[in-house]
């Protein structure tokens, strides 16, 4: 005769089989379906941490090349800071070391800040020979070095101490910028 086929689940449908033996097969069939669905969530699950671990170390290498990009310009200006740290923690910069100068120590900090992506830095260098702070101006639009100094030496013709206190940072009075900051010392 060979090989018959049948519809496998037609005997009970007709009155022939085992009811609970049927009802058994398929609490094991549907148990077996919910495993292997918590299975497959427990799999995705695993694979978006994965996905987001190496995102997460894809950032932290990307964020300590900025941070030696931004040490390596810091050094290109040779201010004497002695064991000068910087830590990024995304757009806010820490700073450490201790400055010869309280000159030093403000440019140290305006290179970094005025460094793009940083929004904010934490100052907390030291410095072997403390003087009077300076003031910060962020520069806004229509600003130029003599309008800031009118403003804040009573004589735009002062133009130069700013621009001189902003060295090397500065290479040209006229090229200054929205968002930058920049050293306001007091004058002597």
């Amino acid at each position: 005769m060979g090989l018959i086929e049948f519809v496998k689940a037609a005997g009970r449908k007709i009155g022939i089989g085992d009811d609970e033996e049927d009802k058994k097969t398929e609490a094991a069939a549907a148990q077996r379906a919910r495993q292997a669905e918590a299975n497959a969530r427990k799999a995705a699950a695993a694979r978006a941490e994965s996905d987001a671990n190496v995102e997460a170390t894809a950032d932290r290498v990307e964020q300590l090349n900025r941070q030696k990009d931004i040490m390596d310009f810091v050094k290109k200006f040779d201010f004497d800071v002695k064991n000068f740290g910087l830590q990024l923690n995304d757009d806010i910069a820490v700073v450490t070391g201790e400055a010869a100068t309280q000159i030093d120590r403000e440019k140290a900090v305006l290179v970094v800040g005025n460094h793009e992506g940083i929004a904010t830095v934490d100052d907390r260098m030291t410095v072997a020979d403390p003087a009077e702070e300076s003031k910060f101006h962020t520069v806004a639009k229509g600003d130029t070095l003599s309008k800031i100094a009118k403003s804040y030496y009573g004589d735009a013709m002062k133009y130069p101490e700013i621009f001189d206190a902003n060295r090397p940072m500065l290479k040209d009075p006229d090229l200054i910028y929205p968002g930058q900051v920049l050293r306001i010392p007091a004058l002597d």
